[in-house]
């Protein structure tokens, strides 16, 4: 059979499978659950997947990780990984749908938390089931191996817990056999159906801050006979603001404090206080210089106020690098699947994506596909159209993904899967 044959029956099953995509994704969506709570999840993946008779279907890795195995009927060597991240957010869902989530966990540490797929893993874990559909039946044209790895705690376990790729690596998910090629893509607010890519760093380097500021707790009449951290934390606060001016102005940094955690109350001066946050580097080899400037900043600002701190980065992940002869190789397939005029390059971004690992461990790409109401604008933004839901980013509680792209997402799974493995997607030497 020839290789447009091939592309021609993908395509014809992934359209018959989008309506099962859609039902799937709609369910994840109303049942959401958080980074290394994702039980439930991942009993619908594994029992999807073996209603496949795949040749294996692995649970339980590191945590709740999933990895189905497919051999195909053709000889051939090479082994890919088609990777999707399944948990979902602390985030209140606005997104305005039928099948919003009201989902609460009220045992998650730091919670009671509202629980939504604000950032549209639940879109990812649909097209990766639909992809698996789809290449499980026409495994006799496959000349090699598909893993479809399902990944938990992508937006970063509890701070006391291991989890997420670097974990599930550690754990051997893709030992046997490893891959020659890592793949996936992460739905974003382009256009509806474009993909989106970048040579270099698609997405930027992250690691998570704690900083802890200690003093000297006593009643809130009486701040003299005690020692105030609040001070401290402001100055901590303006300070975090200029050290981007420490930084290359060509290399984008950003660091971002979320959430602020005491304990005291209206009128009781706390001992500590805690600092929680995030440091983005658009150059990895920037991060360490960035982490010293901070912990500078933080222990002389504490000291100035009689304070004292620690400060610890956790949950350090390397950028998303796309290298360009991956890139090269790719580009021809995300053109047939979505036209020349729907594969753009996009702009530096500061997110952070832990595929990464997979990525720089086996090599591959990683790319955004378009799944809002939205056009670019001569700047390659993208903006909102007449008549449409507008423009609602990752993570906000308004994001929304429109379920007719999906079955674009199954089909590039699957038009990569078979370039990859045939040999038309791989780097030249």
């Amino acid at each position: 059979m020839s290789d447009n044959a091939v592309y021609d029956r993908l395509d014809a099953a992934a359209g018959a499978v989008a309506a099962q995509v859609i039902t799937w994704r709609r369910h994840l969506h109303q049942n959401p659950e958080l980074s290394n709570r994702e039980v439930n999840t991942a009993a619908l993946i594994a029992d999807q997947l073996r209603s496949l008779k795949l040749d294996e279907v692995r649970t339980g890795i590191a945590g709740h990780g999933v990895v189905g195995v497919l051999k195909g009927g053709q000889p051939g060597d090479r082994v890919i990984a088609l990777r999707a991240d399944i948990d979902a957010l602390p985030v209140t869902d606005e997104c305005g749908a039928p099948y919003v989530s009201k989902v609460i966990d009220e045992n998650y540490p730091g919670g009671p938390f509202p629980v939504s797929h604000a950032c549209g893993h639940d879109c990812h874990t649909a097209m990766l089931l639909g992809a698996a559909t789809v290449l499980a039946d026409n495994r006799e044209s496959l000349p090699g191996t598909v893993l479809f790895v399902f990944q938990p705690a992508e937006e970063g376990p509890p701070v006391d817990e291991d989890g997420g790729a670097r974990a599930m690596i550690a754990a051997g998910a893709c030992d046997n056999p490893a891959p020659t090629m890592a793949f996936g893509f992460h739905v974003t607010p382009y256009p509806k159906g474009y993909i989106g890519y970048r040579a270099g760093n698609q997405f930027g380097a992250s690691c998570l801050i704690k900083i802890v500021i200690t003093g000297m707790q006593v009643h809130g009449s009486t701040p003299w006979a005690g020692i105030d951290t609040m001070p401290a934390v402001g100055a901590i606060l303006t300070g975090i603001g200029q050290l981007y001016r420490q930084i290359s102005a060509f290399d984008p940094v950003t660091v971002s404090i979320g959430h602020v955690e005491d304990v005291g109350r209206f009128n009781i001066i706390g001992q500590t206080t805690t600092l929680w946050g995030t440091i983005r580097c658009s150059v990895e080899s920037d991060m360490a210089d960035v982490q010293k400037r901070l912990e500078t900043l933080a222990e002389h600002s504490a000291q100035a106020y009689n304070c004292s701190s620690t400060v610890d980065y956790l949950q350090n992940v390397p950028a998303v690098h796309n290298e360009p002869p991956w890139l090269a190789a790719g580009l021809p397939t995300f053109q047939r699947v979505v036209g020349a005029d729907k594969v753009v390059q996009t702009q530096a971004t500061l997110g952070y994506d832990d595929v990464s690992e997979f990525v720089n461990r086996y090599g591959g790409l990683y790319v955004t596909l378009g799944v809002q109401d939205t056009e670019l604008d001569d700047n390659g933004n993208p903006r909102p159209i007449t008549g449409g839901r507008g423009v609602a980013m990752n993570h906000n509680p308004h994001f929304y993904a429109d379920d007719d792209t999906l079955v674009t997402g199954v089909r590039l799974h699957c038009n990569v899967a078979y370039d990859h493995l045939t040999g038309a997607l791989a780097p030249t030497s």
